[in-house]
């Protein structure tokens, strides 16, 4: 399975990071996982498009993680793709539908699946998925991915550091994580990498590389001194993610 860093950024542009948006591709299955603004950009550059992606699964509704929705709708309209699957928490129906009605030349453009997932498994573009609510300030979903019963990828979403987060991570081969700020920025809802560090030391799981995302313009020039702050802690593998990055596993 393949994973493309499309947004690393947060609700705070800092001209380098998109928002939030993630690609995963196995075969000929893909899946854009949360279409935050400068999303659509990333899309287009790789080999996929947005032309490509035809379902797209939503890990909150913040703005940052859903707004270029509607911009990646007209897309496809305009460039002749005639479908699009768009899954997320409870609210996600009611989010596209209230976009349409916004933008209501776009009423009927689409032949649209909409889904409102529960925690727990489901299936999902050719993708078998576990979704586990977060620590955020609105419902929010982690998604733990994998293809044919292959090595998965645990996407943690926006949340503060939990063990049962980590826990739900156990045996991924990719743990991408929110790091959203330094140790002294007075925070909830995103950890620190003090907080993330003591979290992942304590969590009764086994994953492979950890990736930081979400990053806000405050962790610029600081990711050594991050990374220095959860090694005090964890002695796993981690890395702080980049718009473009792309990784397999196998």
């Amino acid at each position: 399975m393949r994973l493309t860093f499309l947004g690393t950024g947060s609700a705070m542009p800092t001209g380098s990071r998109m928002q939030s948006g993630y690609l995963l591709e196995r075969g000929g299955h893909r899946l854009l996982v949360d279409c935050g603004s400068g999303v659509l950009h990333s899309l287009a550059r790789t080999d996929a498009g947005y032309e490509g992606v035809d379902t797209v699964l939503l890990t909150h509704h913040h703005l940052d993680h859903v707004s270029d929705l509607d911009v990646l709708m007209k897309a496809r309209w305009l460039a002749g793709e005639t479908d699009l699957t768009v899954a997320g928490p409870p609210g996600t129906s009611d989010l596209i539908r209230d976009l349409l009605d916004t933008h209501d030349y776009m009423q009927d453009r689409l032949d649209l699946t909409l889904m409102d997932l529960d925690s727990g498994p489901f299936e999902l573009a050719g993708f078998s998925g576990d979704a586990c609510e977060t620590r955020h300030s609105m419902q929010c979903f982690a998604y733990r991915l994998s293809v044919d019963a292959g090595p998965a990828i645990t996407l943690g979403a926006d949340s503060e550091a939990f063990t049962d987060l980590i826990e739900f991570a156990d045996g991924s081969a990719v743990l991408v994580h929110d790091c959203s700020f330094p140790d002294e920025v007075d925070v909830s809802n995103h950890p620190t990498p003090t907080t993330l560090g003591r979290t992942l030391r304590d969590a009764d799981a086994e994953v492979g590389r950890v990736y930081l995302t979400h990053l806000y313009p405050h962790t610029e020039g600081r990711h050594e001194e991050m990374l220095d702050a959860i090694a005090d802690s964890y002695d796993g593998d981690v890395q702080f993610a980049e718009d473009g990055l792309t990784i397999t596993v196998s």
